[in-house]
């Protein structure tokens, strides 16, 4: 039997609020898997929730906890002027930009219960499901050796990022997740090192396709995809 997912679209939202509530989500899950541990054996356990949360964030940078506050290039003064925000996460990865046009991923899955209990082969996952999508586009993804995320021409001097990863994971539950960039205001990330990487560039669906991209299409896509790459069904949408 596949596993069950609920889907969410959060809309805009900031980013402290949606992290908030995936922490909620992903707290209850750990503290059910600590309490099933802790039970009699033969006694029933209670069932974790899988979610798939779309969302995107009003004008933001973020660190990982492998980042360098350095990979941010502008001052506190320079942020209020462009209607941005700076937060410190807890998901790995370098510095990243979120913002209007840009689909935010949250899978908050017990990894353990419901799919395989490794990291690499989720995030070896979370990078298909992207070059999936984009190949509907007439978009060839991939990835470069070393580094996570989807890449266009990523073993040339062209190289450029079109979606960012960082995850993080306790007793095989995910959160954060990825950031693809469908149409945002590119202009943002030359604020920052965008992963820490400084030889490469960062684009977009629309940069590439010379167009604008309804999000909603690209949501659809992307849901088809998730649920073919980790096999599992949706219980309940909201779109």
């Amino acid at each position: 039997m596949k596993p069950s997912v609920t889907f969410r679209n959060l809309g805009l939202i900031a980013y402290q609020e949606a992290w908030d509530y995936q922490t909620k989500l992903f707290d209850t899950n750990v503290q059910l898997k600590i309490a099933n541990r802790k039970r009699e054996e033969g006694a029933a356990k209670k069932p974790t929730k899988n979610y798939l949360l779309f969302c995107e964030h009003p004008h933001v940078y973020t660190l990982g906890k492998s980042g360098s506050e350095s990979h941010l290039l502008i001052n506190e003064a320079i942020l209020k002027q462009q209607n941005a925000t700076y937060i410190k996460t807890n998901r790995g990865g370098d510095i990243t930009y979120h913002g209007p046009g840009q689909i935010v991923g949250y899978p908050i899955f017990d990894l353990e219960e419901y799919f395989f209990t490794d990291i690499h082969k989720y995030m070896r996952f979370l990078e298909e499901v992207i070059i999936k999508t984009l190949a509907e586009y007439n978009i060839s993804g991939g990835r470069v050796e070393g580094m996570t995320g989807v890449w266009l021409e990523g073993e040339t001097d062209r190289a450029r990022k079109i979606c960012a990863m960082g995850v993080k994971s306790s007793r095989w539950v995910t959160m954060h997740g990825f950031a693809l960039n469908v149409q945002p205001d590119m202009t943002y990330f030359n604020n920052i090192v965008p992963c820490g990487i400084v030889d490469k560039k960062v684009t977009s669906l629309a940069q590439e396709l010379g167009r604008e991209i309804p999000l909603e299409e690209v949501h659809k896509k992307l849901k088809k995809h998730f649920s073919n790459i980790f096999e599992f069904n949706y219980t309940y949408t909201d779109d």
